[in-house]
C-alpha cells in the first residue's frame, strides 16, 4: 500500500467509509480461516502488525505495515482484492484495487 493508499484508508476510516463503491464486493465469500496467522509469516519467523483474512477464500495475511505485507501480495497474486481486518473490535474490509473500505455486514 502506498502512503496515499494510507492516508485514503485512514480518512474512511474516520469519516465511517466512503462515497466511492467497490466494484468487487461479489467476490466477497463466507469462508472460513484456513490459519491462526500469516503461514508466510510463520515461516520465516518473522512477526507481523496487524493480520488480514482474504474475503474469497480465507488466506490469512500480514497487513501493509508489516515488512512483507502478505495480505497485500495474496490479491496480487490470486487476484482476491478484498481482505478482511482479523483485528478484535475491527469490522471492515478493505478493496486493494478501489483502495476503498467496505462495511462489513454482521458480527
Amino acid at each position: 500500500m502506498s502512503v496515499l493508499s494510507n492516508i485514503r484508508f485512514a480518512i474512511q476510516r474516520m469519516r465511517g467509509g466512503s462515497s466511492r463503491l467497490c466494484a468487487h464486493v461479489d467476490q466477497i465469500c463466507d469462508v472460513a480461516l484456513n490459519s491462526e496467522g500469516s503461514e508466510q509469516c510463520i515461516v520465516l519467523n518473522d512477526t507481523r502488525v496487524h493480520l488480514r483474512t482474504c474475503a474469497t477464500c480465507g488466506r490469512v495475511g500480514c497487513c501493509d505495515s508489516s515488512k512483507y505485507k502478505h495480505a497485500h501480495r495474496h490479491d496480487d497474486e490470486a487476484d482476491h482484492p478484498i481482505a478482511r481486518s482479523r483485528e478484535p473490535g475491527e469490522n471492515w474490509l478493505w478493496c486493494y484495487v478501489d483502495e476503498v473500505l467496505v462495511r462489513a455486514e454482521g458480527p
